[in-house]
């Protein structure tokens, strides 16, 4: 058996709303390393860092700046897998 993401993180927020636990929060080195396998797989299609940086922002609401993305991101042998 198998989940998506979406799955996972509305049976995430549905437990924590039943358990009143506040809105979880993240470091900014957290939060893009949780971001670093679609980052790595933008920037093999072309994507630049300041790209990538306006989508997470135009989706998130944060002010992620693309120097973050490059001090933070995760590198593939950092998250534990292959290229």
């Amino acid at each position: 058996m198998t989940f998506t993401l979406d799955q996972a993180l509305k049976a995430q927020q549905a437990l924590r709303d039943a358990a009143q636990l506040p809105a979880e929060k993240f470091p900014v080195q957290a939060f893009v390393g949780m971001l670093s396998d679609e980052i790595e797989a933008l920037r093999r299609k072309g994507k630049t860092d300041e790209e990538i940086t306006d989508l997470i922002n135009g989706v998130a609401g944060t002010k992620l700046s693309a120097s973050d993305v490059v001090n933070y991101y995760a590198s593939s042998a950092e998250r534990g897998r292959r290229k």
